[in-house]
This record gives C-alpha cells, sequence and structure tokens, in this order.
C-alpha cells in the first residue's frame, strides 16, 4: 500500500459560511445540459453561498495554461470571475484530469488554486478538503502513474510539446476511457474509480486534526463515518448521459446539506 500524502496541523483557511463544494464536473463543450446546469450553480452561489469550492477534475482534461485562450474556457474563466466579483470567492484544487491548471486561468477566473490536501475552519468546523486520488492507495497502478505525473520536470516535459501533440495525446486518452463507456451495457450503472482506502482517510483526518473530510474523485457520494471523523464524497456531474447526476454541498451553521441540482 502507498502512503498518502500528510497535512499537517497547521492553521486553517477562515471561510464564511454557506460555502458550496463540487467536484468532478468533467466539463467539455460536448456536455451542454451540463454546462447549463453549471451556470445556473453559479448564479444561485452569487445569491446563496459564500465560498465556492471546485475539488478537482473541472475539465474532462487540461493540457496546459494556454487552453484559457479557447473560447471554451475563457467562457468558463469568465463565469467563474463574475462569481468571484460578486463577492464569492472561488477555489480551485487539481484532480487526476486537470492536475495541469494553472496561474494563468486561475488569474482569468479570479480563483485561488489550493494544494491538494488544504484544511479549511467553516461554520464552526475544521474540514479537510481533497479531490480524492491521493486516498485510492491500494490502487498501485494508480498511485505510480500519478507520482509519476505530479512530477515538475515531467510536467515541464510535456508542456514543452507543442500544443497539437499534447491535445492529440489528451485526446487518445479521452477516446480510450469513452470507449470503454460504450462497451457498458445499457443499463449499467456509471462507472467508478478506485475507492479510498480507510487507512489513508483516518491518517488524513489525524494529520489534519479535522473533524470532517470532503473530497471527490471516486463517482460515489455518500457520508461515511470513520473512527476520526466523518468523510463526505462529493458526486460526479453528468446530466446530458444515461444517469443524470449532479449536486452541490453545502456547509453551514445547521452542518452538511446535499442540495441536487437539474
Amino acid at each position: 500500500m502507498t502512503a498518502p500524502a500528510r497535512t499537517p496541523a497547521a492553521a486553517p483557511i477562515p471561510v464564511p459560511a454557506p460555502a458550496w463544494f463540487i467536484s468532478d464536473l468533467h466539463l467539455t463543450p460536448g456536455m451542454p445540459r451540463t454546462l447549463d446546469a453549471f451556470g445556473r450553480v453559479l448564479d444561485d452561489a452569487v445569491q446563496h453561498a459564500r465560498a465556492l469550492f471546485i475539488l478537482g477534475d473541472f475539465f474532462e482534461f487540461w493540457i496546459g495554461d494556454e487552453e484559457t485562450a479557447t473560447p471554451f474556457a475563457a467562457d468558463v474563466a469568465a463565469a467563474l470571475r463574475r462569481v468571484a466579483e460578486a463577492g464569492v470567492p472561488v477555489f480551485l484544487m487539481h484532480g487526476n484530469r486537470d492536475f495541469l491548471l494553472g496561474r494563468r486561468f486561475a488569474a482569468a477566473a479570479g480563483a485561488t488554486l489550493l494544494p491538494d490536501p488544504t484544511v479549511i475552519d467553516c461554520a464552526g468546523r475544521r474540514v479537510v478538503l481533497s479531490h480524492g486520488d491521493m486516498l485510492c492507495t491500494d490502487d498501485e497502478r494508480y498511485m505510480r502513474f500519478r507520482r509519476w505525473t505530479r512530477r515538475r520536470w515531467v510536467q515541464r516535459l510535456f508542456l514543452l510539446l507543442p500544443l497539437p501533440a499534447r491535445l492529440r495525446i489528451a485526446q487518445r486518452l479521452r477516446a480510450d476511457s469513452e470507449a470503454g463507456r460504450a462497451r457498458r451495457p445499457a443499463d449499467a450503472p456509471p462507472p467508478t474509480y478506485g475507492d479510498a482506502t480507510p487507512a489513508a482517510v483516518e491518517a488524513l483526518l489525524a494529520d489534519s486534526t479535522a473533524g470532517t473530510l470532503v473530497h471527490g474523485h471516486t463517482h460515489r457520494p455518500a457520508r461515511h463515518v470513520h473512527g476520526a471523523g466523518e468523510r463526505w464524497v462529493l458526486t460526479d456531474w453528468d446530466l446530458d448521459g444515461r444517469h443524470p447526476r449532479a449536486a452541490v454541498l453545502q456547509l453551514d451553521a445547521a452542518g452538511f446539506t446535499v442540495l441536487p441540482r437539474a
């Protein structure tokens, strides 16, 4: 088993409530219903939230911050900036699909990039946030891939490739993923990633001295109780497929509430 990343018991980031948490939107122009729902969430966030956290896999893939200039990414960034300029801070965390998301996009979106994991203090609770892939330590093959792709020199080499070459690599990986989905029976449930390892969850809760962990990645939305605290798993978003799903997790003085979206 591979040990998860460790979080020191550092001072948390103070966050006003209500705070909203979403992840795994996998945004792409080919998912118009999901995009529309996301736009409505941003409109609602301006009215009802005090902070918005996007915990990774925001985009289906991200091949470098040059993408910020594309019409699709520019529109998404502008939509996030409107939320930030309305007084609702926007926080972005990398996922396994968009770990190359960088400062150029964050600046265009008026957003703050967060390390994974990050500890916040909101509504009187100390909460540790993560995308969640680092918790899947029993999946040794993926953990090796994760360690390799997070090395700075590997990322720098990839970013030195011409943009069309990077795009071809990303599209090939996505095509392989879509082919796997197409082979699934029509009545099959949505695919999932490897699940979080209980030992990794316990270690992260203990190291961060947080009573609650919020993460995505596994596409298994639920609330779990562990010895060291509770764990909320965010849903992925897909309103264009056979199994529509989208939700916001809200934290306020009353605790956590799942807000379904459509």
